[in-house]
């Protein structure tokens, strides 16, 4: 029998080579763990999060038309009846993926569960569609900030993905995305120029209104759409007191005049900067305490 003993030097280049082919091989796809409320397609597998950020709908201020709105939608989703995919536009900071993490908190018992997707992956839902077809819990999958630029055509895909025919057959799926553009696409001041009959380059656009229309059909996809707009300042100081009273602290004028210090140099007046500032301070308050 020949002698199978290599020197060292070549057993750790062998362990090496093992190393980098196993990095490079894709990773074993795994069952989805169902008992999770939330999950994240990565990979083309649905990936649990044990443990979510939570959010309660009570915390989101200013936005009662819109949760008046997506609640609704949301329980003639869970309860079996006709609901429509939702997009949610508007400013920054202003609650628009709040309130879907919100919903969840609000209704994991009642079997609503929640799939975060990117963007890039929005041509693989009939793939999350065959994995969650015959499970009995009721799914948002949710895309945050969706938008493309001007060169992307990607959503051509997305566009026969988002269309009816995907969405009839399902009683269990339903779509929420945020955006900061309502259309998802740029537009510019060219395409409402209106059109005049002069010489023109050989690539022109020659029926520049139908281009139009393709780019914001995409966002008619969504049956319903929900905006979002920039707070005032009072608004923004009553989330601040509302997140520091549920932590016990009065909202003194030192208080106030740090809150508005603090947006101003974010340069937004928004809910998340609301929530922020709070934490800031009831950290340092509960610091210097200890």
């Amino acid at each position: 029998m020949a002698n199978l003993d290599l020197p060292d030097n070549i057993l750790i280049s062998l362990s090496h080579v093992l190393q980098q082919l196993q990095q490079s091989l894709p990773a074993l796809k795994q069952e989805p763990d169902f008992s999770a409320i939330a999950f994240k397609w990565q990979n083309q597998q649905l990936i649990a999060i044990q443990q979510p950020r939570k959010m309660e709908l009570d915390d989101l201020k200013g936005i009662e038309k819109q949760k008046e709105k997506v609640i609704q939608n949301t329980l003639q989703f869970l309860n079996g009846l006709p609901a429509n995919d939702v997009l949610l536009t508007g400013s920054r900071g202003t609650g628009k993926s709040s309130i879907v993490r919100a919903l969840l908190t609000k209704y994991a018992d009642q079997g609503l569960r929640l799939i975060e997707i990117e963007r890039d992956d929005l041509s693989e839902l009939p793939e999350i569609q065959k994995i969650i077809q015959h499970r009995p819990e009721k799914f948002i999958v949710y895309c945050d900030d969706l938008a493309f630029n001007a060169e992307d055509e990607n959503y051509r895909s997305l566009k026969s993905v988002l269309d009816g025919s995907l969405q009839s057959g399902s009683s269990n799926f339903i779509i929420y995305a945020t955006s900061n553009r309502r259309h998802l696409l740029p537009e510019f001041m060219h395409e409402n120029t209106p059109v005049t009959r002069v010489d023109v380059p050989q690539y022109t656009e020659l029926h520049p209104q139908e281009a139009i229309e393709e780019k914001i059909s995409l966002s008619d996809r969504f049956g319903m759409w929900l905006s979002f707009y920039p707070m005032d300042q009072n608004l923004y100081l009553e989330i601040v007191e509302h997140y520091l009273q549920k932590a016990a602290i009065p909202m003194t004028a030192e208080v106030r005049a740090e809150a508005l210090r603090w947006c101003q140099a974010r340069g937004q007046r928004s809910g998340r900067a609301a929530y922020q500032f709070s934490k800031h301070w009831i950290g340092s308050q509960q610091l210097k305490s200890m």
